[in-house]
């Protein structure tokens, strides 16, 4: 799907990177500020040329043979860290400038029909830009990119402007957009939080070259990205099917390995595929199984390997049966603890400790996902 190969010089700075994904959905370009995400974008979208490139997305080469297709010709959704909407124009008039940039040999896919209720700006359409609130310019500014007919959506960092709140108030769109209309989108952030939700695909970016890239939950056992984020934020990103909810409580069964956990999840389906994080600095481990505990989450697994963190502290690779789970525990406990490759070990998760962070997978697999989006009429 995407076949990215990019080479730019800039005073002071190399950018190199090689992408490759073969699969649609959602890939993210996520490092520190400064590491070369916005550049590579803007070679992607043809506002800036490379030194050298060869950059193919679904098919359909933009960058390479000596050939570079204009900006305007790579039928790219570009939407910005500020909405750049028309302030001149209401609601209406910026999402149909987005359709008047559709040539006519280009068949319309997506319409204003489709739009508006994809993305709740049926009660804005006779707004003015300066009536609205910054989540609501981004679903505009994601409107009128949907409205171009993209082959590809490319998002530089679109909540970076927007409180806390507006940033909950959008998030859920960008998933709608990831799993009902299954364009290919490309995503940049530094937010860590962004990725879990929305990602199937990272690449990890620093100094301008890509360190790692491959699915979140390999990655996110990655020292690379363990730098990245900072310790509080270190975890496993974990798998898992909706096996049972309880209506009463809110709390969801999830499967995870060998194991289940019960965690809060807001209108959880049966069977429905769940991306689960589990932060390092909350797994509590035992060498002997826990009893008259608070804590309603206990799975049982192996220790796969002990590492140093720090001076002071480790980090315990801990195998639940087909999924890997990280703990930070200091080294005095690791010690007394006899923690070693092999050891019998007993896991505990508090559920308010994974509330906040239980996120919704499409749920199509990839093969089911990559036929949807060949198949579809438009």
């Amino acid at each position: 799907m995407f076949s990215i190969r990019a080479l730019k010089h800039r005073e002071g700075f190399v950018l190199d990177v090689a992408i490759q994904v073969d699969s649609p959905g959602v890939v993210a370009l996520f490092g520190r500020s400064g590491c070369g995400k916005t550049t590579l974008a803007n070679i992607i979208a043809g506002l800036l040329p490379a030194d050298h490139a060869h950059i193919e997305i679904d098919g359909v080469a933009l960058d390479g043979n000596g050939k570079s297709l204009r900006a305007e010709e790579r039928r790219i959704g570009y939407v910005f860290q500020d909405a750049r909407l028309f302030p001149h124009l209401d609601v209406m008039g910026n999402l149909r400038y987005g359709e008047k940039r559709v040539k006519s040999s280009i068949s319309r896919r997506i319409s204003l029909d489709m739009v508006a209720p994809l993305l709740g700006l049926e009660s804005l359409l006779s707004r003015r830009v300066n009536q609205l609130s910054g989540g609501e310019r981004q679903r505009v500014a994601l409107g009128r990119a949907l409205l171009s007919q993209p082959r590809l959506l490319l998002l530089d960092e679109p909540l970076a402007s927007l409180d806390a709140a507006r940033r909950e108030e959008v998030l859920p769109y960008l998933e709608k957009l990831r799993d009902e209309l299954a364009i290919p989108m490309i995503y940049v952030s530094h937010q860590f939080e962004e990725v879990l939700r929305l990602a199937t695909h990272v690449v990890l970016m620093e100094r301008g070259g890509v360190v790692s890239q491959g699915r979140l939950d390999e990655l996110s056992l990655h020292p690379e990205l363990r730098a990245i984020v900072g310790p509080d934020a270190v975890g496993a990103v974990l798998h898992g099917t909706v096996t049972a909810v309880d209506g009463g409580t809110g709390l969801a069964t999830v499967r995870i390995g060998n194991n289940s956990l019960r965690i809060h999840l807001r209108e959880a389906k049966v069977g429905a595929a769940v991306r689960v994080q589990l932060l390092a600095r909350d797994i509590i481990l035992a060498t002997s199984r826990p009893e008259n505990l608070s804590v309603r989450n206990v799975m049982t697994g192996a220790v796969s390997r002990v590492v140093a963190d720090d001076a002071d502290t480790d980090l315990v690779y801990v195998d639940i049966g087909g999924a890997l789970v990280l703990s930070r525990v200091t080294r005095a406990a690791s010690i007394a603890l006899e923690l070693r490759t092999g050891l019998p070990i007993w896991v505990l998760v508090k559920t308010v400790s994974i509330r906040g962070h239980a996120f919704y997978e499409a749920p199509e697999t990839v093969q089911e996902r990559s036929q949807q989006y060949e198949s579809r009429p438009w």
